[in-house]
């Protein structure tokens, strides 16, 4: 057979080049029409997004060609192009590797990659566009990693604090935060921790869509809606199977948020992810969906918001220019450069910020029954002594951990704040 021509069948752009070595040496059927083909370039494709660290991979048809593009460090990365006519046929594998349909193509499809790549959980969804399915693999972080609270990389108080908090026996704690944020890995991080502590001696239940990875010790269900097994029928029957503990995968409308606090405040620990851009929004958006202050103020833990930031790289140097700084008001700041270790993007690997609002502070408490709105109680957390996620990036970038660029990037272009809480006094 002959060797596989790399320009004629993939062209990598930057990010690709390892992609194309590896096509060129792994793919051993040379001809694109050989039966086996593209079986061995989808295999080869989901491996190097794995050792590249990616957390999703994009297979998107367009009018001549289809894209690869995958995500690293919370960055979409255009990767390399195939030929059009393979787009049909690599969707296709994908779905035989998930269980899915492989003739339907009219309709959004998901399902679970089977042995695809070992050590790494994967997820597939599909989607009909305008020039063919866009397919989307998802890739969990791989086993061994991320499976404790200490394994996160929180900051100590927080990570203190979370771990005091699962010692508890009935309350709502919520983890909050845009898409790709990390919250289903804290999620899990914090049940594995309570199998941890008490073995077989309390029951662990969980209500997903979908399960993303298998927990040791957990009753893990997924929901179905098409059978009317949604997120608030499946936690009322829930319910009565005398669990202890609780994960209910996200809160997304009212009856599934009055049901997670009906259970909280009948004597069982929930968990539940909410997408909330801080953690006194999230009290905010509860508020608007109708529970009841009271609820909030009796039945919430605390409410810890995360953030993901790209670290830079080892390559980054420090640099006095004010444009640099970006507003920040520090003397000087650390500025990604690019090097082989960091494919050339000056960032290497991420890390987590958090901040955790405890709603039994007497101000918070007073701010949630007087419903306040999210930046009223924002301040009084801060005053309370709640770090924000803000306070702590722009410590992270005083301290070079964090480049002005990325803090902007993940937060937004908002006048950044001190490095330190100003002091703040009440009347």
């Amino acid at each position: 057979m002959p060797s596989v021509v790399t320009t004629d069948v993939l062209k990598p752009s930057a990010a690709g080049r390892g992609l194309a070595q590896r096509l060129a040496g792994e793919v051993s059927k040379g001809e694109v029409s050989h039966p086996a083909f593209v079986s061995d370039l989808v295999t080869v494709i989901l491996r190097a997004a794995s050792d590249a660290r990616a957390s999703d991979i994009h297979f998107s048809p367009g009018e001549v060609e289809l894209s690869v593009l995958w995500r690293v460090d919370g960055v979409l990365q255009p990767v390399a192009t195939l030929p059009r006519m393979l787009a049909a046929n690599v969707t296709a594998r994908l779905k035989v590797l998930a269980e899915l349909l492989t003739y339907r193509t009219d309709v959004p499809q998901e399902g679970r990659l089977r042995d695809a790549t070992p050590q790494v959980e994967m997820r597939l969804s599909t989607f009909p566009t305008l020039y063919g399915e866009k397919s989307v693999v998802r890739l969990f972080a791989e086993t061994g990693r991320y499976q404790w609270p200490t394994d996160l990389g929180l900051p100590d108080d927080i990570r203190a604090d979370l771990l005091g908090l699962l010692g508890q026996t009935a309350g709502a704690l919520l983890i909050t935060g845009p898409a790709g944020s990390g919250k289903t890995t804290t999620a899990y991080a914090c049940l594995r921790e309570l199998h941890r502590q008490s073995g077989a001696g309390k029951s662990l239940v969980s209500l997903e869509d979908p399960v993303e990875s298998v927990l040791t010790g957990v009753s893990q269900s997924q929901v179905n809606r098409a059978a009317g097994f949604d997120y608030a029928t499946g936690l009322r029957s829930l319910l009565r199977q005398d669990p202890d503990a609780i994960l209910v995968g996200e809160i997304r409308d009212r009856e599934t948020a009055e049901t997670v606090f009906q259970a909280c405040l009948t004597g069982h620990l929930v968990l539940s992810t909410f997408h909330a851009g801080s953690s006194a929004e999230a009290v905010s958006r509860l508020s608007d969906m109708g529970i009841e202050p009271y609820l909030l103020r009796t039945g919430l833990l605390g409410i810890q918001c995360q953030r993901l930031f790209r670290s830079l790289c080892d390559c980054a140097t420090w640099t006095e220019d004010a444009a640099a700084r970006m507003g920040f008001e520090v003397p000087r700041v650390r500025m990604p450069v690019g090097c082989s270790n960091c494919d050339g993007t000056g960032y290497r690997g991420r890390s987590a910020l958090a901040e955790l609002l405890d709603p039994r502070m007497s101000d918070v408490g007073r701010g949630i029954l007087n419903r306040c709105d999210a930046a009223e109680l924002g301040v009084l957390a801060e005053r309370s002594g709640m770090q924000s996620i803000r306070v702590r990036a722009a410590q992270a970038v005083a301290d070079g951990r964090l480049s002005p660029v990325e803090v902007h990037r993940v937060l937004g272009f908002r006048r950044p704040v001190a490095t330190h809480r100003e002091q703040v006094t009440t009347e």
